[in-house]
């Protein structure tokens, strides 16, 4: 298990109370009382630590490697049923903008997000999670297919940024980002966006216009990341907490902003600490939030995504 700088503390508990248990194996001495003590004491801190977290806190845990990636919910919510497609019939396949069909129970689901790597070799095939403008122009086809069809979209965003590289700009990076947020806004069946990780910039956005837009607790959605805008702003990576801080990316800012509906809690310590659990509270926020527009008419979906989105950024006095 690997841990962060602020998890520590926890760290060092979790050590005693395995040396305590060693000691009570290998020896005749009682030390039920020493485990139970030192027991209380790391649930204890567990819950002040992640009572307390700040914004960049939460930004190093929507990083964390053992956090489940895009696949990992898919693996997890369809089982065997899931049939990704591929390409985007125009230049190739992107490995970071992954897709397909699966059910859950008797209805169908067109699942997008960007698939992060989990080692050297798979984070350099995936392209640590950054999409080419042919990922975003395959995730559009996926969804002009579902709609075809009349089979909902849920989209899962875990990104750092689209790719930022000179062939990435030479075919359209910019122009396919924005079609695929024009498409999205009148797209005719319902989209479900869910939040897993990281939501950088225009890498996010492009596949990030929902009806009901769900972050998972401890995950970021801003238009820059905090390093970046550290570098820019005070010219070093040194200020990227003050950044997090000032950039309000947090799910609860996000939802008090009323830019995400609904933010789903995580397990104490991350999703990473309870995988099958996330998945679960996951799968039936997305049922849940399917439930509330499946009874609409295309027309009432697109109207109440433009509205929603129109609204974003007003403010009375």
């Amino acid at each position: 298990m690997e841990y962060l700088e602020f998890e520590l503390p926890i760290k060092e508990l979790e050590d005693q109370l395995q040396k305590c248990q060693v000691i009570g194996d290998e020896s005749k001495v009682d030390v039920t009382e020493t485990c139970k003590q030192i027991q209380n004491k790391l649930e204890i801190t567990k819950k002040e630590i992640y009572k307390n977290l700040t914004p960049w806190q939460r930004v190093q845990l929507s990083r964390h490697p053992n956090r489940p990636y895009t696949l990992d919910y898919i693996n997890a919510i369809f089982k065997d049923s899931f049939l990704e497609l591929h390409g985007d019939r125009n230049f190739k396949d992107d490995k970071a903008m992954v897709g397909g069909l699966g059910k859950i129970g008797d209805q169908s689901f067109m699942f997008i997000g960007q698939q992060k790597g989990f080692n050297t070799k798979t984070r350099q095939y995936r392209n640590f999670g950054m999409a080419n403008p042919e990922g975003y122009r395959k995730a559009l086809r996926l969804m002009k297919s579902a709609e075809k069809f009349g089979i909902p979209v849920v989209t899962l965003i875990d990104t750092p940024g689209a790719y930022p590289g000179l062939e990435a700009e030479e075919r359209g990076q910019g122009e396919a980002i924005a079609r695929n947020i024009l498409e999205m806004t009148r797209l005719k069946v319902p989209i479900i966006t869910v939040i897993i990780g990281e939501g950088a910039s225009g890498g996010a956005l492009g596949i990030g216009v929902g009806d009901r837009v769900l972050m998972l607790e401890n995950t970021w959605y801003s238009v820059i990341s905090p390093e970046s805008c550290s570098s820019i702003l005070w010219r070093s990576w040194e200020y990227k907490e003050q950044a997090a801080e000032a950039l309000k990316l947090t799910a609860k800012d996000m939802k008090r902003m009323k830019l995400v509906d609904e933010i789903i809690k995580e397990p104490l310590g991350g999703a990473h600490k309870n995988p099958e659990k996330t998945f679960t509270v996951t799968q039936n926020a997305i049922l849940k939030s399917y439930e509330e527009l499946k009874n609409l008419s295309p027309k009432a979906l697109v109207n109440q995504r433009m509205y929603k989105y129109a609204q974003m950024g007003v403010y009375k006095d």
